[in-house]
């Protein structure tokens, strides 16, 4: 971890984490792993055959920022849809086995799956079972009705958008509004291609390709990445107070009133799989800035939480002692 966090400032903003209640509202999906491998090809077709050791199967999507959140010791709530089927079934295990509620939105779809088949620890494809997204949205009346009352006794509220439907032009302004009358911290992981509506939010976390969509930029080839430009735009177009972008091996460039104000290394040491190392900055971040943190000391203890994250394989949220022993090693 950076020097900027020492351990004893770490106990003491780990300490102040697990007072917090944080409200997570969005995509919520199951995430399933087929871990095996393969020595031959198919006589069927130029495939490979894979045989399959074990299955396992954890939270994705606003469900893993929820898993990331009580992981830290934090309490949570997630608001997404989750069906009566077997990938529902197997989702609600996984949050109550954390302590996690979870408020279940009206819809029509089945429980969002993806399903990765990994060979000998690599990737070899991903299978998605999902509906289409009128299926998961619900009326802005039932969404207030839902809502309002979590969101009163919440800390901070988080929008996750992985594009599959919940989150609306309509219920964003709607959790936005609620959220500023309540006086709570409010972030957005967007996700531009879907061009959703959203102004006067408190922190917003998109990767590198996301910053230059929401700026209305295409990226020049072999041209540096124009931080100052793209963080001017985001905060003309949209007006939020913080902005931290996710550069990977590049870190976290952080952004105050349209203004770039620094950025932070990536503390990742050896990266072996980068799934929801995103979710895990975004946590991280809301965590640390309900408590109090301010943007600098909270990208410090975001990137060593993502840091942690991509030494695993596969989607896995991190603990306090693990951030512990990365502070440790320095």
């Amino acid at each position: 971890m950076s020097s900027h966090l020492s351990l004893k400032a770490l106990d003491a903003l780990l300490k102040k984490i697990a007072a917090r209640r944080i409200l997570v509202v969005g995509d919520v999906m199951l995430d399933h792993y087929i871990w095996g491998d393969a020595t031959r090809i198919s006589p069927e077709a130029p495939v490979p055959v894979v045989d399959i050791a074990r299955d396992t199967w954890t939270a994705g999507g606003a469900a893993n920022v929820a898993l990331n959140i009580a992981s830290l010791g934090a309490a949570c709530t997630v608001a997404g849809f989750v069906s009566d089927d077997e990938a529902g079934s197997r989702l609600r295990s996984i949050l109550d086995a954390h302590h996690i509620a979870l408020l279940p939105t009206p819809g029509t779809g089945t429980t969002i799956l993806k399903t990765r088949v990994l060979v000998q620890h690599q990737q070899l494809c991903r299978l998605d079972r999902e509906s289409p997204p009128s299926a998961y949205q619900f009326s802005p009346k039932a969404a207030e009705a839902l809502l309002a009352e979590e969101i009163a006794h919440a800390d901070a509220v988080i929008l996750s958008d992985y594009a599959k439907g919940i989150l609306t032009d309509t219920l964003v302004a709607r959790v936005t509004k609620l959220a500023r009358a309540a006086g709570k911290f409010i972030a957005l992981d967007p996700k531009p291609k879907r061009k959703l509506k959203f102004r006067d939010l408190d922190l917003i976390t998109p990767n590198r390709r996301e910053s230059y969509e929401l700026a209305g930029l295409e990226p020049a080839p072999h041209a540096p990445y124009p931080a100052a430009e793209i963080c001017r735009r985001i905060h003309r177009a949209h007006g939020t107070r913080h902005l931290v972008i996710t550069l990977g091996e590049d870190g976290l460039l952080l952004s105050t009133g349209g203004k770039v104000t620094r950025t932070i290394p990536t503390a990742a040491r050896e990266v072996f799989d980068v799934s929801g190392a995103g979710d895990t900055a975004l946590a991280s971040l809301v965590l640390a800035l309900s408590a109090g943190a301010d943007l600098e000391t909270a990208a410090h203890f975001a990137n060593a939480a993502a840091g942690v994250v991509v030494g695993k394989l596969g989607t896995a949220p991190v603990t306090p002692e693990e951030l512990r022993a990365s502070s440790r090693r320095g």
